[in-house]
This record gives structure tokens, sequence and C-alpha cells, in this order.
């Protein structure tokens, strides 16, 4: 057997048995490629504020007033974008989300929970394949195990589309589609030149979701780099709320953390802003203690990207900064398990990553599809000939 036929058919088995799977998370990630621009633009296209002449933000405090008093509860999160037109949001958890004017604390409305309730959806697919509660550590173990088979066949396709020979004749059906084709030749261009042009993509992408799959693919990761793992991790997980590669849902909803106090936030929230220059967005994760630090994301960038976020640990009493973490402070292992995270995702080079990584699912999803149709064919014509064979030994 040549070596050429010793990887095909574990390519050819392993893609028969996770085909399914693999088609439903790709077909998924094409679906939330754009889910938190899709968010952000649903949400505040109703709220749009036309600031007042001369007009300033209203202190943090008040605006967490108002909301405390329309919504009967204390949010457990407040984003504030440097767009002087976009609303303040104030996040309840599972109680979903409220927009404030910033320019007179009114309270806006709830956003676009149909949409978010659809990504939802759309992401428990693609993290649990649809299950729920007791059932999801068996959805999220059949996941993980087509993750790691898809990655085999990324790797091991891209070896099999590997051109015998660079020259024209030969790199010619792997790189280009042909026209006027149809049933097997049609798929196995097809297969072969979306293979071509998407393997090295799928495999970035794959390989994160293989290494937020399990947790001992992520502690590779920090040991091939030199790094300690750390010895507390949660729960494997794909895509945040927000958006993929967002932050998870915080606890709690409405009414729940009522009793939370929210004084010494101004000062605070102050010297957060002035801590980092051309900052787009500042989120603060209210505390579920009034001594505890409080806790700033400050983002340079649109989201899903960590190289442009700044943590900033604040002293609640005396607004001291206590702590600032950056990307480039952190130990090799953890930016290497964080770029892996968000290079699942593309978000960690932006719209033009997302784009990519959104058209490598799409190029996913076909080569699923022609090679399940590719499998079929050869099976068809297995029983074909083994029939001929047999009606040839009946005749003799």
């Amino acid at each position: 057997m040549t070596l050429r036929k010793l990887i095909f058919w574990p390519h050819l088995i392993a893609g028969t048995i996770a085909g399914t799977v693999v088609l439903i998370m790709s077909l998924t990630g094409v679906l939330l490629m754009y889910e938190k621009q899709m968010i952000t633009w649903a949400d505040e296209r109703e709220y749009k504020i036309a600031p007042p002449a001369g007009a300033e933000r209203q202190p943090i405090e008040t605006l967490i007033a108002a909301v405390r008093e329309g919504k009967k509860g204390t949010p457990s999160a407040v984003t504030l974008r440097s767009d002087p037109n976009a609303p303040v949001m104030f996040a309840f958890g599972r109680g979903g989300n409220v927009y404030v004017n910033p320019y007179t604390a009114e309270v806006l409305g709830n956003g676009s929970p149909g949409l978010r309730k659809f990504f939802h959806v759309v992401t428990d697919w693609h993290r649990w394949l649809g299950a729920h509660g007791d059932k999801r550590p068996m959805g999220r173990a059949i996941t993980g195990a087509s993750n790691l088979a898809f990655l085999f066949l990324v790797v091991s396709g891209f070896y099999l589309w590997w051109p015998k020979k660079w020259t024209r004749q030969h790199l010619k059906p792997v790189t280009l589609f042909r026209g006027g084709l149809s049933g097997k030749a049609r798929d196995f261009n097809w297969h072969n030149v979306i293979g071509f042009w998407c393997a090295v993509p799928l495999f970035f992408v794959v390989l994160g979701a293989t290494v937020i799959s399990y947790p001992w693919a992520s502690n590779m990761v920090y040991r091939v780099t030199g790094s300690e793992p750390p010895k507390l991790q949660g729960p494997p997980g794909g895509r945040g709320p927000g958006g993929p590669g967002g932050p998870e849902r915080p606890p709690g909803g409405p009414g729940g953390r009522s009793e939370i106090s929210v004084e010494k936030l101004n000062d605070a929230w102050a010297v957060a802003q002035r801590q980092v220059s051309g900052w787009r967005a500042i989120t603060l994760r209210l505390p579920p203690s009034a001594r505890a630090p409080l806790t700033f994301t400050i983002d340079q960038g649109y989201g899903g990207q960590p190289q442009k976020r700044t943590t900033l640990t604040i002293n609640r009493e005396t607004s001291d900064v206590v702590k600032t973490e950056l990307f480039s402070s952190l130990d090799a292992g953890r930016r290497a398990r964080t770029w892996l995270r968000f290079v699942h995702t593309g978000e960690y080079y932006g719209l033009t990553g997302q784009t990519i990584a959104g058209v490598a699912s799409a190029g996913a999803v076909v080569l699923v599809w022609t090679g399940i149709a590719l499998s079929l064919r050869r099976f068809q014509s297995w029983r074909s000939r083994k029939r001929v064979r047999a009606e040839v030994l009946v005749t003799r």
C-alpha cells in the first residue's frame, strides 16, 4: 500500500464518521461570522443619540441609579463606548441588556432580544449540537471528538490535495474551478480546489477549536511555550454571548444584586478613562462585594482583539490603580492560548480575520458535502463491482 492510500483511507473513514457534526459546526460557524457586529447594529440602530449642544455624559453612578429604578435591580456590567452617539449598555446576565441615553439618563429599551436569542440558539448548536442541561457534556464530547477528526482531515487532506508536480498541468485541477463538470468530476474538482485554498485558515480555526474543547490541549500550549499551565480552568467553551470570543455571561439577573453598593464609582471610572488613550469601549463588571476592587476592561479594538485590550484593577476606596494587565505582559503560554482562542473566530485580526474564518467555514461546508457525495459514489461503485463479480461467478 502506498503512503497516499495509507493516508487516504483514514481520511475517508474519519470524514464519513464525523462529517455530519463537522457540517453542523461549519454551517453554524458561518452564521456566527459577524455576530458581534450584527448584534451591535441591531441593538443600537434605534437608539442613536443626538448629543445636546455642550452636554456632557451623566456620571456613571447617576446612570446606574436610573437603571436600578427602572429595572429594579443592579446590573452586572456596564459598557460605555467612545462614540458620542452610542447609548450606554447595562448587562443583567440572563435578564438581558438595557440601553440608556448617557446625556439624559433615559432608559431606552432592551435592544434586539430576538436577534440575540437567534445567535444564542446557533451558538448552542455550534458548541453542544443544541443539547441542554445534563445532555450538554455529551454534546461537548461529540463536538470535541469531531474537532479532532476535523483537524486530522485538514492535515491529511492538505497532503492529498498537494499536487504531485508543480507544473501547470498538475496545479490547474486542484487550484482552479473547472466549468461544465457534473457528478463525480464536479465534486472531485470542488473538493480539491476548496480544500487547497482553505487548508491553512481551516487548520488554525480547527486547532483553536481543539484547544478550546480539551483542557489537555490547552495545557499542551502552555507546556510547548515553556509556561506553567493554570491550575484552575473553567469549563471549555467556544463563543461568548457577545459574539465570537466574547466574554462569558455574567451571573445574576434583574433584582438579584440590588444590595450591591455603587458608591465611589465615578472617581474610579474617571481614572480608568485617563489610563488608555484612544479607547473605544470601557466595561466595568460590578463586583459582588462593596469592598472588592473594581476591574475595568478598556478596549482599543472592536472586541475579540486581546492585543488591544487593557485590564485595570482599581482600589475602590482610593481610586488608585492596583494592577495594569496588558496582552504583552502575559507569559508566552497565556498569549499563545489566547491567540488560538481568538484565531478560532478570526477576531484576533479584526474584520478581515473574521471574514477569512467565515469563508473558510463556508468552504468546510462544501468540503463535507462533496466528500460525502464522493464517498457515496465510491460505495455505490464498490457495490456494483461486487454485484458484477457475483453474477460472473453464477454464470460459471
